[in-house]
C-alpha cells in the first residue's frame, strides 16, 4: 500500500487566522479528542477583562472545558490567560469539574516544560493543532500532547460540611434510592462499606471512596467509579453485557443508573464493584 506523505503548513501562511481555527473547534468540539462535548459559548466575556475563546461542556457530567486558541509560537501570556479564564469559570461554576485547554500550533520545549509542571496541580491540557497538505488537499489535525492531571478523591478531601439522609431526601430522593440499592450490592463485595452524604454527591466507600452518585434529572443519577486501567477491558465487557454504556475519564468511569437498573443488573454491578475495590 502506497501512503502519501503529508507536509505541514502554517495556518497564517494558508491565508487563515485564529478566528477560523476557533470556529472549526466550536463547530466540531469532538475534533479535540476530549470526548463528545457540547459547544456552549465563543468569545465569552470575562469579569477580569478579555474574552475566553471557547467554552465546552461534557453533557454526561457537566464538566467544563475552557479553551484558548493561539497560532504561531506559544508565549507566556497565552498560558497565563488560559489559567486565568479557567479560574474565572471555576469560580462561576464551583460545583463542576473544570479543565484548562491550550490549543496551539507550536509549543516549544521551554513552555512545554512550564505547562507540564503546572499540570501536576492544575488540570491543564495541551493540544497541538496542525494544518497538513496531502496530494493537493488540506487537512486540520489535533493531537493531545499533555494531560497528566489526576483528581482522585481518596476521602481526605471531603467537603468540610457533611449532610444527612434528610438533606438528600429533599434534594434528590431518587439518587438516595439508587445509592441504597448500590450499597446493598456493594456490601456483598465489601461488607464494611458505608455511605457518606455530601452537598454535591453521595459517596460509597470506607477509608477511601470509590463510588460517587450525583443527581440528574428524570429520576436518573450519574454514578462515577474509581478506575484502575488494568481492569478497564473487563469492566467494559461486563457493562456491555448489560447494555450499559460507560464514559471513561482519567482515573474513573461514569454510567447513568437508577434503582431499577441497579436491581436488574445487580450481578453485573457486583462484578464491576469487585474490580473497582482493587483500585
Amino acid at each position: 500500500m502506497e501512503i502519501p506523505l503529508a507536509t505541514g503548513l502554517s495556518i497564517r501562511e494558508a491565508g487563515l487566522d485564529e478566528y477560523w481555527l476557533q470556529q472549526q473547534i466550536f463547530d466540531n468540539p469532538a475534533c479535540l479528542g476530549l470526548g463528545d462535548l457540547d459547544a456552549i459559548d465563543k468569545e465569552r466575556r470575562q469579569s477580569s477583562g478579555g474574552r475566553l475563546d471557547i467554552l465546552l461542556k461534557d453533557p454526561e457530567d457537566d464538566a467544563m472545558y475552557e479553551v484558548e486558541v493561539m497560532l504561531g509560537e506559544t508565549d507566556e501570556t497565552h498560558i497565563i490567560r488560559t489559567i486565568e479564564y479557567w479560574d474565572n469559570e471555576k469560580r462561576r461554576w464551583p460545583q463542576r469539574q473544570h479543565f484548562a485547554v491550550l490549543v496551539a500550533e507550536h509549543i516549544n520545549r521551554r513552555f512545554f516544560n512550564v505547562i507540564h509542571l503546572l499540570s501536576h496541580s492544575i488540570p491543564i491540557i495541551a493540544i497541538h493543532a496542525s494544518l497538513l497538505h496531502v496530494n493537493g488537499q488540506r487537512f486540520l489535525s489535533f493531537t493531545k500532547v499533555l494531560d497528566t492531571y489526576e483528581e482522585i478523591d481518596d476521602g481526605s478531601s471531603i467537603e468540610p460540611q457533611t449532610h444527612n439522609r434528610e438533606f438528600w431526601t429533599k434534594k434528590a430522593a431518587w439518587t438516595l434510592d439508587a445509592a441504597d440499592a448500590l450499597l446493598n450490592v456493594a456490601k456483598e463485595v465489601v461488607p464494611d462499606v458505608t455511605q457518606t452524604y455530601l452537598k454535591h454527591y453521595v459517596a460509597l466507600g470506607g477509608k477511601k471512596n470509590y463510588v460517587w452518585l450525583h443527581k440528574r434529572s428524570s429520576g436518573k443519577s450519574l454514578v462515577a467509579f474509581r478506575l484502575s486501567d488494568i481492569h478497564w477491558e473487563k469492566i467494559e465487557e461486563l457493562l456491555d453485557t448489560a447494555n450499559i454504556v460507560p464514559t471513561r475519564k482519567k482515573g474513573s468511569f461514569m454510567i447513568v443508573l437508577d434503582r431499577q437498573i441497579i436491581e436488574a443488573q445487580c450481578d453485573v454491578l457486583r462484578q464491576v464493584l469487585d474490580l473497582v475495590k482493587e483500585t
